[in-house]
């Protein structure tokens, strides 16, 4: 079982891929990545803001100037790396039901007919879970992160693990309450689908469109799976 839905998730995302071209899709992407970039602008200023005052504050005044947005902008891209999956599937959650709608019309237009919008209010709370979710469990682990770091390749192993789980969670939640007539995701399913989405996270460019790329990969495994147990 687990072998065969191995198979319909790499089926799911390469279905998932031109869906991004979907008109839908598109616009969601493009405002995500926006309102993403937005966020970690502000934090930016915030770290390079909050550093200055801190240097003032300690009479590092050596530190103003070039040194304190140096170390804000060094600091931003290390958080970046931490926060930027929350902070995107965050974002991304706002707007999931349209991109579920969008692949839904083109590809399983039975199901669109007979699904169930969800709200925007119960989209944001599944999307503020998420966000918690990821913030708690990621800045949890950031010990073992820094500590693993001297294998080579535990810090990523662990960020693996950690947010196949949490993905796999986060994508469940957007998808299911448009069908409450049909079984929900498996726990291994669930994992599975989870993984994927971490992997596109660690890839360079690909991580930028992760977030639509996870939505559209569930939609597909998701009626891919109710299908074959019909």
């Amino acid at each position: 079982m687990r072998a065969e839905t191995g198979g319909m998730i790499v089926a799911a995302l390469i279905r998932a891929v031109p869906d991004v071209l979907l008109p839908g899709v598109r616009s969601v992407l493009l405002l995500s990545l926006l309102l993403t970039a937005l966020v970690f602008a502000l934090l930016g200023a915030l770290l390079w803001l909050g550093l200055g005052w801190l240097f003032a504050w300690a009479g590092w005044t050596q530190m103003e100037g070039f040194a304190s947005a140096t170390l804000a902008a060094l600091t931003a891209i290390a958080c970046g790396w931490l926060l930027f999956r929350a902070v995107a599937m965050g974002v991304i959650g706002l707007f999931a039901d349209r991109i579920v709608s969008a692949v839904e019309a083109a590809d399983y237009p039975d199901a669109h007919t007979a699904a169930r919008p969800v709200p925007f209010m119960a989209g944001l709370r599944v999307s503020v879970r998420s966000v918690v979710r990821a913030l708690f469990w990621n800045l949890a682990a950031l010990p073992l992160y820094l500590a693993l770091l001297v294998t080579g390749v535990g810090t990523a192993l662990l960020f693996l693990v950690l947010n196949s789980y949490l993905l796999g969670r986060d994508l469940a939640e957007l998808i299911e309450p448009r069908h409450p007539g049909v079984a929900r995701f498996s726990r291994a399913a669930r994992w599975q689908l989870g993984l994927v989405s971490a992997l596109l996270f660690l890839v360079p460019v690909a991580n930028l469109f992760a977030p639509v790329l996870s939505v559209a990969m569930a939609v597909h495994l998701f009626h891919r799976r109710e299908a074959l147990a019909s």
